[in-house]
């Protein structure tokens, strides 16, 4: 692996304070990217920027509300001011919300897609022109497992990541004559904040503990383990890299092949 293959280049996190999107901020950030952390977690955002600056690069630490057209566009444009250029968009910010379906309200339904697929559309709309102008660039959006399969308690989450992959496409489309591609990944099971605390609060729906519930999901997989986000950071990196130039509008699945079996 060249340690700076992204040396120069700047990339954009949602989602950047923890999790998928804390990996990948700090992946870039090794690689020699300088780095804009957006979240509305402040200080854990911040911690995050402070850990990408450790390898010797610049990076900020935006509030940001990926629901919200205006603060997505101050954060962008915050960035190109620093920087003059948008190398990479990485959309990790997400939630996740579980009820059976006569259970769900209208407001969860409504919360998860304007998270989950609205946030992806305004971030991957905020960047476009720039990289079209530049004629270069990557977005990966974070989807799911779930966007390719499901299971009961799950129509808001699904749909949303579902909705991801149809829009990574459509965009992928539609960048590609300016050398722009666009990829989602599909990740499975990963210990993260927000799985511990799916874990925590539908675990004894099944009667189950947190703890156990996370090693039935992990048992779900033939590699019978939960992927760690560094696992995550890695593809997504790959797919940012001069590597992956031929390949664009894919949703690949990153689940120690749990969609597979």
């Amino acid at each position: 692996m060249n340690p700076k293959r992204f040396a120069e280049q700047v990339a954009i996190i949602t989602g950047a304070a923890n999790g998928i999107g804390r990996a990948c901020a700090v992946r870039f950030a090794e690689e020699g990217a300088n780095i804009a952390c957006l979240d509305l977690n402040e200080p854990a955002n911040e911690a995050t920027a402070a850990a990408c600056r450790d390898y010797g690069v610049e990076a900020i630490a935006l509030t940001c509300n990926v629901t919200d057209p205006a603060s997505v566009q101050a954060a962008v444009e915050t960035t190109l001011s620093r920087w003059q250029r948008v190398d990479v968009l990485v959309t990790s910010a997400g939630i996740h919300a579980s009820a059976p379906l006569p259970e769900l309200s209208l407001a969860q339904w409504q919360r998860v897609l304007n998270v989950n697929l609205t946030g992806v559309f305004l971030c991957n709309q905020a960047v476009a022109k720039t990289m079209m102008a530049q004629k270069s660039g990557s977005i990966i959006n974070i989807s799911s497992m779930a966007g390719k399969t499901s299971w009961p308690h799950e129509a808001g989450y699904s749909s949303s990541k579902s909705g991801v992959i149809g829009l990574t496409r459509s965009v992928a489309m539609e960048l590609a004559p300016f050398g722009v591609t666009v990829n989602a990944i599909c990740p499975g099971n990963t210990l993260t904040d927000m799985v511990r605390h799916v874990a925590e609060s539908i675990g004894p729906r099944d009667g189950l503990t947190g703890e156990e519930w996370l090693q039935m999901r992990a048992n779900d997989c033939p590699m019978k383990r939960m992927a760690e986000p560094w696992e995550i950071a890695g593809v997504v990196a790959f797919l940012a890299s001069k590597d992956s130039r031929y390949l664009t509008g894919q949703a690949i699945e990153v689940d120690g092949g749990l969609v597979m079996s």
